[in-house]
């Protein structure tokens, strides 16, 4: 069966030092992943000024160093991948910083000791990092349902898209048939369409960060359980929590 390869297909084109799809593909990893990247260092107690810098000095890392390059779609989500790169970069960021502070007397951890450490430790940063990936999960696929409507469609598409996550406020069936001059059933029609598009949407920016074609389950089971998470600021961005099934 035909699986996408999107954003490992990205990993390869950003490692191309000099030439104009590197920079490209270098771009587009910053759109779609500079939020969860950014939350996840500010959870590690940066500041806001910090962890910008260390945000575009973890992008320029990835290329310096290759990192991308070496990337194996096999071997793993891209969600974890980027992370655990994030994780060691600040590890070896902090390992620098405190040699300079001790006159280059810091005690360096192999890579393999860092991720057992790491491992070992409660990390409440990871969460808040899979719920800002989810969000830019679902605001990806939310986009590219609104340039489908573009056009004469985007009147229409402003009062359906109060039927999908992320509403303020959901009107009911009467009031918005009413707006749009459509009677209810078929309003609910378009509504189950929308939906069913806007969740094959979701499925296939899944689809484009896993390694294999069984992991998109697992992945979206993920991300929904994350979103169902009440007692944080995300899931109150996202009332109610999204169905990604």
């Amino acid at each position: 069966m035909y699986f996408p390869t999107t954003h490992w297909s990205l990993l390869a084109q950003a490692s191309l030092h000099g030439e104009t799809a590197a920079r490209q593909a270098l771009e587009e990893l910053c759109r779609h992943y500079w939020s969860p990247l950014h939350s996840f260092i500010r959870s590690r107690g940066y500041t806001e000024a910090e962890a910008q810098d260390l945000t575009q000095e973890f992008f320029l890392h990835l290329l310096e160093n290759s990192t991308l390059k070496k990337a194996n779609r096999l071997q793993g989500k891209f969600r974890s991948f980027l992370l655990g790169a994030l994780t060691r970069f600040l590890g070896d960021q902090r390992d620098r910083n405190n040699a300079l502070k001790r006159g280059g007397g810091a005690i360096h951890l192999s890579v393999e000791e860092a991720d057992t450490k790491l491992a070992g430790a409660p990390n409440p940063g990871t969460n808040f990092f899979d719920r800002e990936w989810a969000l830019v999960i679902l605001e990806n696929a939310l986009r590219q349902v609104q340039t489908e409507f573009a056009g004469r469609a985007e009147p229409k598409f402003a009062v359906l898209r109060s039927f999908l996550p992320g509403s303020v406020e959901t009107p009911s069936y009467e009031a918005a048939a009413g707006e749009l001059g459509v009677s209810i059933p078929a309003l609910k029609s378009e509504v189950h369409r929308l939906r069913q598009r806007f969740r094959g949407l979701v499925r296939q920016e899944v689809a484009s960060t896993v390694s294999a074609p069984h992991e998109i389950d697992e992945e979206m089971a993920h991300l929904q359980e994350v979103l169902m998470d009440r007692g944080s600021d995300f899931a109150r961005r996202l009332k109610p929590p999204p169905e990604l099934s």
